[in-house]
Parts: structure tokens; sequence; C-alpha cells
């Protein structure tokens, strides 16, 4: 039996780190390992936040270890958690890094932990280069890298930029798991009528709203007039994490306001399913990207997909095989919705979803990061 300490977002914090943290938590100990969960008391100062919050509403999952012991912004917290771990002595300490801003506090709780000459530091960098840069990223990224044994990449994007920070520590390279934790699938109608949703065709953008997201990208693609006369319907489902005024001026321009769906609140891991089941197709038109965890939502219930050819988003949906990948253009776009719609994809590509996802196990992810540490 490994004993494993992860460190990164879990309960009460929202957002699919957390959940991915609780779910890794869960497969590990389904196969007989202990593991303890070390989460933030502060994750980010509230000026720096730029959502609603940070805190979840759901329930408190059972059956894991959480505590909240790390504060990002106080360096005595970082001292008291390094030795924390250094005096339990995991096996592995996991650590989730995907902003450099996190950097300081991560890299000194690893530093402290390893001094005990048996705990191995291993991390899944989601991003190592941001998609938002700041003055200060690559000093901040390497403090954090130094630190680390080894690392655990989910997109051949990631791996290439960790070579940018070392050659000698190894990487585990594995895709997203699945995102099972939102509940089963729902007919479609019961779908849209729990969302209040008419009898129409959707397709679903679903995440935070930031620029590289590419959300102004697909609503000019909706002013397609092939899309029109199709009478497509967009939803939006997620929290704006910048000024709504540029989206609802592109929605007013291009008269779009009776085909978007604006939710633009974050949605509850409740209401998660309800969002995809009423859906036809995901889009993600994202101008950058590492990985999404939001494709395995959409593999999860069965979505076809178009995504740009941006990052590992490639990777994870062939082409032709469960959706499409496109060019971040708004014609190209707007082209893959109407083969879509106008060539009746849907059941050929369902098919393909269902086949393709066979290969994001939770169980494979956690074995793989177990093996990764029996070889450092």
């Amino acid at each position: 039996m490994a004993y494993i300490i992860l460190i990164g977002p879990a309960h009460p914090f929202r957002g699919g780190i957390a959940a991915f943290n609780e779910r890794l938590a869960q497969t590990w100990q389904a196969m007989g390992h202990k593991v303890d969960i070390i989460t933030f008391t502060v994750q980010y100062p509230a000026i720096l936040f730029p959502g609603k919050t940070q805190y979840s509403d759901s329930d408190r999952p059972e059956g894991i270890s959480i505590k909240r012991e790390l504060n990002s912004i106080n360096p005595l917290s970082w001292v008291k958690v390094g030795w924390k771990v250094k005096k339990a002595k995991p096996d592995i300490l996991f650590l989730r890094f995907w902003l450099p801003f996190l950097a300081p506090s991560l890299g000194t709780v690893a530093r402290i932990a390893k001094t005990n000459k048996s705990t191995k530091v291993i991390a899944l960098t989601d991003n190592v280069i941001p998609h938002e840069s700041r003055p200060g990223d690559e000093l901040l990224t390497q403090y954090f890298i130094n630190a680390c044994d080894a690392f655990v990449s989910m997109s051949k994007s990631v791996t290439e930029d960790l070579a940018k920070f070392t050659d000698k520590k190894e990487v585990f390279f594995q895709p997203h798991p699945l995102y099972d934790v939102f509940g089963p699938a729902i007919e479609k109608q019961e779908a849209k009528r729990q969302l209040g949703l008419s009898d129409k065709p959707y397709l679903l953008f679903f995440g935070f709203i930031r620029e590289y997201k590419g959300l102004d990208l697909l609503l000019e693609a909706m002013a397609d007039v092939r899309l029109a006369n199709l009478n497509l319907n967009l939803i939006v489902a997620g929290e704006y994490y910048e000024e709504k005024e540029r989206y609802e001026a592109i929605i007013e321009e291009r008269k779009l306001g009776k085909r978007v769906v604006l939710h633009t609140e974050y949605i509850p891991d409740t209401q998660v399913a309800a969002y995809f089941c009423a859906s036809d197709l995901v889009v993600q038109p994202y101008k950058t990207a590492t990985q999404s965890g939001v494709t395995q939502i959409a593999y999860y219930y069965n979505k076809p997909m178009v995504v740009t050819n941006v990052g590992g988003l490639p990777e994870i949906v062939p082409a032709g095989k469960v959706g499409y990948v496109v060019s971040i253009k708004v014609k190209a776009i707007a082209d893959a919705i109407y083969d879509y719609y106008s060539n009746e994809r849907e059941a050929s590509f369902v098919k393909g979803v269902q086949e393709e996802k066979k290969r994001f196990s939770w169980e494979v992810m956690g074995k793989g990061i177990l093996e990764l540490a029996g070889r450092l």
C-alpha cells in the first residue's frame, strides 16, 4: 500500500481541478492506497479572482480526507505544511500546478518535504506556460519545476512546454480521464425541460468565459446564414471571467438574441448533465489551449465536438471520428457546424465517441502515477 498526499484544489473549492483531484483520490483508495488531500485556506486572494466565488455549494465528498491548510500567500503556511508532509513521510507528494502564481507556495512545500529523503514529488502540470502570461512567469515556473522529481502531462503540448524548463526529469503522458462525476445521462427532451429550453437543436459552449476561449468566434459563426436557416441555437453556460459587454455587443449587432441562451453564471455540478444532454454538439473554439476537461465531460455524455487546432485538443478529438478539428477562424467553425447538421453526422460521431472514450481511464492514470514513482 502506498501513502499519497495530494496538494491542490478540493472541496470546498469549486471547478474542474477540484473535481479531478477528488476523483483521482477515490481511484487510488479503490486500489487499496491511503490518500490525504491538503487544500487551500486561501487559493487566490479575492482581488485576483475574476469570478463571483471560489467556493462550491455541493456537498463535501464522502470517504475522502480533505484538510484546508495551505495559504497560497502566506509563507509561514508554506513552511508549516512542508514540515507536516516531511514528518508524515508519504511515498508520493502529488502536486497540481496550473498557474505560476502558485509556484512559491507549492515549490516551497515540495523542497521542505523531500528533505526527508523518502518522499517523491510528482506534479501534474495542467499548464506550464499560462494562457495569459505575466512578467515573472518563467522564473516562478522554474522555481516550481526544480522542486519536483517527475511530472504528469495530459497533452503533448504540455510535455513540450516542460522540455523548455527541464530535460532531465521523467514525464508520464496520459490523457485526461473521463469526467464521470456529474451524474448519469438524461434523455434529451427531459434535459431541455429541466433547463427551460424549447424543442430546438442546441450547440453548447461550456465553461468560464475568457478571451482565449474564443466565444467571440463562435458567436460570429452563429451569424452565418446557413446556421440561421437551420434554426440552430447556442447555449452559453459558464461564468464571465472578463467584461461581458464585448460578447453582448456581438449578439446585438448580429441579431442573435433569439438564438443564443445565456446562462452566464457558474454551473453547479448538479446541473452539468442537463446542459450536455440537452445539446447536440459541444463547441470549443479556443484560441489557445493545453487540454480541456470539457472534452472529457462531452465524451462521458457521448457528445460529438468541434474543437480548434490548438494545444492538445486535436490529440483528444480525432477529426472525422468524434467530431471536427478546425482552424481558429469563424468560417471554419461555421463550416463544421453546418456539415454536422446538413449531413446528419450525429449517429456516426456518437458511435465514434463511444469507441474513443474507452482509452480515458482513471485506473490507467492512477496506476501510471504509482509506476512513475516506483521508477524514481
